[in-house]
């Protein structure tokens, strides 16, 4: 996942841009593997651990979301995502939220399996929607899954907007 990483931040470098991550259950997960590599300080502007509802109304997510789609919702992911790339001023905001095979009697939804994560391409106002089912019985296990599938879709984004950059 390491190499994943640093692809990411070494095309953020190679177009100058940045990015600022808004993440939940994957706890700074995302922030702490793209500090990893680096060159890191050059494309990562502001990263929070919002694992609260009350945390991330204060970051920008509107409660009403939270209200109407539950703060485990592609709604709020996104919501981080844009409320997070607005607050540093990043070209790129990620949000992730979600449940790693975990009950919340605070927050009951169907599904304890799911994670949603948004990348916003603020340049572009294009929010990339995904969600994933984690399927390890470790905590770390499944924080990893979601990193690396962030990561993934990140890289694919940024050279994707390279082509069409170069075509």
């Amino acid at each position: 996942m390491i190499e994943k990483a640093e692809r990411v931040v070494n095309l953020l470098i190679e177009r100058k841009e940045q990015i600022a991550t808004m993440e939940s259950c994957t706890g700074g997960g995302l922030a702490n593997m793209i500090t990893n590599i680096p060159g890191a300080s050059e494309v990562l502007l502001y990263s929070a651990v919002t694992y609260s509802n009350e945390y991330k109304i204060k970051m920008g997510v509107l409660k009403e979301t939270i209200d109407k789609y539950t703060v485990y919702s592609r709604e709020t992911a996104t919501e981080m995502a844009k409320a997070i790339s607005t607050f540093a001023h990043s070209d790129y905001g990620v949000g992730i939220t979600g449940k790693l095979k975990r009950s919340d009697p605070n927050n009951i939804t169907k599904n304890d399996d799911l994670v949603y994560f948004t990348i916003y391409d603020k340049n572009n106002d294009i929010c990339y929607k995904d969600s994933l089912y984690v399927t390890k019985e470790n905590r770390f296990e499944n924080k990893d899954m979601v990193i690396e599938k962030v990561l993934e879709t990140l890289t694919q984004i940024i050279e994707n907007k390279n082509q069409k950059t170069n075509s």
